[in-house]
């Protein structure tokens, strides 16, 4: 599901991994993921606000969940500001990150 708003966009992804994995490792892997930023911790209600990504060039990662239904299934909830991260940067980001092998 993706939901326009004026400068920012907010996605509901889910993924389905090959392996089971760790929430932990999956966590930390966004935490050090350049150009991501994880903001996940329900008991203080901290999750990705569209509105705390305006004007910044980060995705926001958080709500991950296990998925109910299959066991390696991954949800997530990310938001970006569609300005500064839309389909044309995200092209170019992964066309240098494969430049430099």
């Amino acid at each position: 599901m993706r939901i326009p708003v004026v400068y920012n966009h907010s996605e509901s992804v889910y993924a389905e991994l090959k392996n089971d994995y760790d929430m932990e490792e999956v966590k930390q892997l966004f935490a050090d993921a350049s150009g991501a930023t994880l903001v996940d911790d329900p008991a203080k209600q901290l999750y990705p606000l569209a509105t705390d990504a305006a004007g910044k060039p980060d995705v926001f990662v958080g709500r991950l969940r296990r998925d109910l239904r299959f066991e390696r299934g991954l949800n997530m909830w990310i938001v970006s500001d569609n300005l500064l991260k839309g389909a044309a940067r995200n092209a170019v980001q992964i066309a240098e990150h494969i430049s430099k092998g």
